[in-house]
């Protein structure tokens, strides 16, 4: 009778396997769910690096445009986007705080960017306005071109965030190099960067609010040739 009382119970001692993600697509959601999860340890220990003066400007606005770019080409999987639901649903599921990162990628632009870099050389002659001088007249031509171009796309009605964000990325980042100080409406454009970066990627301006980015910039590109008087 007792010899019979085991027949079909599992052998404890021979390990059964355990399947963790039933396919090959399940498994790439959850590797892609990973990386971000590395990315926001890594840029909220950037973001900590930087205030405390640990890797310079350069190295700063590097990692921290690599990680951004990242961020936002894993979030372009629909299936990742999906399940990632949103920054703070995801914080919250996977027990995260990373404040600074937080802010980050909510800007989407490194600090350098944002507030002007102070790293860029400047001249003997550079003015009280914090122009740079000596060889910064292709920086400048750069710097209108790029205003130019951003203002010809809302003309030809090019209104999604993939369009515009990074076309008003380069406006940001040529005007850096030219001025390390603030002229009239420059925060206009890192509104709106803000405002682009936290919409969906194909997500689409109203032509309200593309009447008034339009205004914006434009007011912003003059503030900007004002400092080069």
């Amino acid at each position: 009778m007792l010899s019979g009382m085991n027949v079909g119970l599992p052998l404890l001692t021979q390990p059964q396997e355990v399947k963790l993600v039933s396919s090959s697509g399940e498994r790439d959601l959850y590797e892609s769910l990973a990386e971000i999860y590395s990315i926001i340890i890594t840029l909220d220990g950037l973001e900590k690096a930087y205030i405390k003066d640990v890797v310079t400007e350069a190295e700063y606005t590097e990692t921290c445009t690599r990680l951004l770019k990242q961020y936002k080409s894993s979030l372009g999987d629909e299936s990742v986007s999906r399940e990632f639901v949103d920054l703070e649903t995801f914080k919250r599921t996977w027990g995260l705080e990373c404040p600074r990162a937080t802010e980050r990628l909510r800007i989407g632009l490194p600090a350098t960017v944002e507030q002007a870099s102070h790293g860029a050389p400047q001249a003997s002659s550079a003015g009280a306005g914090g122009v740079v001088g000596g060889a910064s007249g292709s920086l400048i031509l750069a710097a209108t071109e790029n205003f130019i171009t951003f203002l010809d796309a809302l003309k030809l009605n090019m209104v999604s965030k993939d369009a515009l964000h990074p076309l008003l990325s380069e406006v940001i980042q040529s005007v850096n190099k030219v001025t390390d100080g603030e002229f009239e409406n420059r925060g206009k454009i890192i509104q709106w960067l803000i405002a682009l970066n936290q919409m969906r990627a194909t997500e689409e301006l109203s032509d309200d609010q593309a009447r008034e980015l339009a205004f914006d910039i434009e007011q912003a590109y003059q503030g900007f040739k004002a400092t080069l008087n």
